[in-house]
């Protein structure tokens, strides 16, 4: 097992000093939050809290992912950045290959694009990107990237893009990977069918291990069972050592750890943070021998 230490919509003087530390300290990821802008005037619900209130989002402060992960990348040694996730409908494919080819070359091959639909209409409407049309663009905008992420010359041709046979340079020396984040079954089709790995925003342990194993009938449908497929989580009621080993166990490569709840206000400093960081690697990751 392998763990990534999240922090997001925090004070933007945290990070530096906070990658650098769990870059130290042997965690395996740093992800990197996506939000473009928050609405005056809001359609629907949140779909990740039971309230559905998303309210805790206005003011919160999102620095565009990948920036922050290219200067972050500066600082650090050895610790991966993934999006998680970036809103992809919302952009346009060939600017965002560009845009993660650069980062993985930019960090030694240390950088990962999760990426999965926006929940808010607004989103759309502000970028003036369909929203009706976004499960059919996803497909073809991830066939898109992962075709011009190669290096060699790629074109396609659909009823929402046309892209001519074309060419990025530079691209990384390793396959960039590509995760998927949501919570469906489109959403774990598309993954099993189109992508490297899956992300959970969040959900309880009986809910991870449910869903990775539809993901793992899921890529075995799609004769893909025996291909590398890397699962991130980020499990709300972990108890002890034997859940993070159920869920080793089920198939899950890396889970989230923290030192609050990214749905609160964050009261932290980030020498409080820190020392949660340092105190989770040597409770969990040197003894669980990870």
């Amino acid at each position: 097992m392998q763990f990534a230490f999240s922090d997001s919509m925090c004070d933007p003087a945290h990070y530096v000093p906070l990658a650098k530390a769990v870059d130290a300290l042997g965690y395996h990821t740093f992800p990197i939050g996506d939000s473009i802008c928050y609405p005056e005037a809001a359609e629907g619900d949140y779909p990740y809290l039971e309230s559905g209130d998303r309210t805790f989002l206005d003011g919160a402060p999102f620095i565009d992912p990948f920036q922050l992960v290219a200067a972050l990348a500066t600082v650090t040694q050895r610790i991966r950045f993934r999006t998680g996730v970036l809103k992809l409908p919302i952009r346009e494919p060939v600017l965002v290959a560009k845009q993660a080819t650069s980062l993985a070359v930019w960090t030694g091959n240390r950088f990962e694009l999760g990426v999965g639909l926006s929940p808010w209409i607004e989103d759309f409407r502000v970028t003036h990107t369909d929203w009706k049309s976004r499960g059919k663009r996803m497909d073809q905008m991830i066939e898109i990237i992962r075709g011009l992420t190669r290096g060699d010359y790629f074109e396609y041709h659909s009823e929402f893009y046309d892209v001519p046979r074309i060419k990025l340079c530079p691209v990384p020396s390793e396959p960039l990977p590509i995760l998927y984040g949501g919570h469906s079954e489109p959403a774990w089709r598309r993954a099993a069918r189109l992508c490297d790995g899956f992300t959970f925003a969040g959900g309880t342990l009986a809910y991870t291990l449910e869903s990775v194993a539809k993901l793992r009938a899921y890529r075995k449908e799609y004769g893909k069972q025996n291909e590398p497929f890397f699962i991130h989580a980020g499990v709300t009621d972990i108890q002890g050592i034997d859940d993070i080993r159920r869920l080793e166990d089920a198939g899950v490569d890396e889970l989230s750890a923290g030192a609050r709840n990214p749905y609160e206000p964050d009261t932290l400093t980030v020498e409080q943070k820190i020392q949660a960081a340092e105190a989770f690697a040597e409770n969990v990751i040197g003894p669980g021998g990870w």
